[in-house]
């Protein structure tokens, strides 16, 4: 992580507690509720109709979140692609673009087909979704409804899905899906930028339906849905790795003995690694990259580097992060990729939704 972000993550996380550290946490409380109040605003505002929003012409199912970071909002969006697609569904992702060269504009990544823009000019994500599923159409936008008419314009699809939508009113949805962190589902409790939360609670009120990840099949203390609200819970689990381009799904049992060194460049790094040492891989050293980080030269002359410092036998990565790496594959930068899956307790309720729409 770079040194802002790391540090602001410490701050709200508690461990730093310094007389300086306190100052810039008072100032952060300050500044938060401000921003608390024009969030419940805005909402209410979309909520009486005062703010306009739109409506595109087929379903339309939002996965978002309610804090900073990460809760899996990526691989819930391919499984329920997944699974729509599986029922003969056409799907289109609508997704912002976060991170590429083309972030704002109104672009085909992925056109169902074959993937038409690369990580550079469409950022990771929606190019993961396209490498992942095979038919997949993904439109990249910050106007999500500009992204919608050009989809329903060339591709015509059944059904849309809104990545990292929760807060984005400006386009309606018939189903709306919250993820939460069931380790950590609010961060300190606090509003942006004292916290982790980019909406006050009262937020919950929204969706139709919570999906606690990283979850041990309950809900996290302190959390109570409002009424009619659904609830699933699920975890993150890695079943195994590729290497390179390949496809070929293998074990982690095959690099036992060997000496990993894992990195990666998304919200929470530290989990991923966590995982992959419950996982039964040895990891002889980690490093953490920004999110979105671009792997460019300096990058890669790190990750290089600290695998001779420590000896390592093998690197292995994230797919959002193997996304824009995939032509580094010469000398000593060949990588494995680890497989993150959602494994359910509940998927009842969750089906039980999105079979109501088709």
């Amino acid at each position: 992580m770079v040194a802002g972000e790391a540090y602001f993550r410490k701050l709200v996380e508690g461990k730093r507690l310094s007389p300086a550290d306190r100052v810039v946490s008072i100032l952060l409380l300050l500044c938060s509720i401000p921003y608390a109040g024009i969030m419940r605003l805005r909402s209410l505002l979309y909520g009486c109709g005062i703010l306009p929003s739109k409506r595109l012409p087929r379903p339309v199912i939002s996965v978002g979140n309610i804090v900073v970071g990460g809760t899996g909002k990526t691989p819930m969006t391919i499984w329920i692609a997944d699974y729509l697609m599986r029922r003969g569904k056409r799907v289109a992702v609508l997704t912002r673009g976060y991170g590429g060269r083309l972030e704002g504009q109104v672009a085909v990544v992925a056109d169902g087909s074959r993937r038409l823009l690369e990580p550079a000019d469409a950022g990771d994500e929606p190019c993961l979704l396209a490498a992942q599923l095979p038919g997949l159409i993904v439109v990249m936008g910050s106007d999500r409804y500009a992204a919608g008419c050009l989809a329903m314009e060339r591709f015509n699809p059944d059904i849309f899905i809104l990545d990292d939508g929760f807060q984005h009113l400006k386009l309606r949805r018939d189903l709306d899906i919250l993820l939460m962190d069931g380790k950590n589902p609010t961060g300190n409790g606090r509003m942006f930028p004292a916290g982790l939360l980019r909406e006050p609670l009262s937020a919950l009120r929204r969706a139709q339906l919570v999906l606690f990840t990283r979850s041990d099949g309950v809900d996290p203390d302190g959390i109570v849905l409002p009424e009619g609200v659904e609830r699933c819970h699920a975890r993150h689990q890695l079943t195994g790795f590729s290497t390179g381009r390949s496809a070929e799904l293998r074990p982690f049992s095959d690099l036992k003995g060997l000496r990993g060194l894992a990195f990666a460049g998304i919200a929470d790094p530290d989990g991923f690694f966590t995982t992959l040492e419950a996982a039964g891989v040895t990891l002889v050293a980690t490093l953490a990259f920004p999110d979105h980080s671009s792997y460019g030269d300096e990058e890669c002359a790190a990750l290089a580097r600290l695998k001779r410092s420590s000896r390592a036998d093998f690197l292995v990565t994230t797919a959002k992060d193997a996304v824009k790496l995939a032509s580094a594959s010469a000398g000593e930068f060949p990588f494995h990729v680890a497989r993150l899956d959602m494994a359910f307790y509940d998927a009842g309720p969750l089906t039980a939704a999105l079979d109501k729409l088709l």
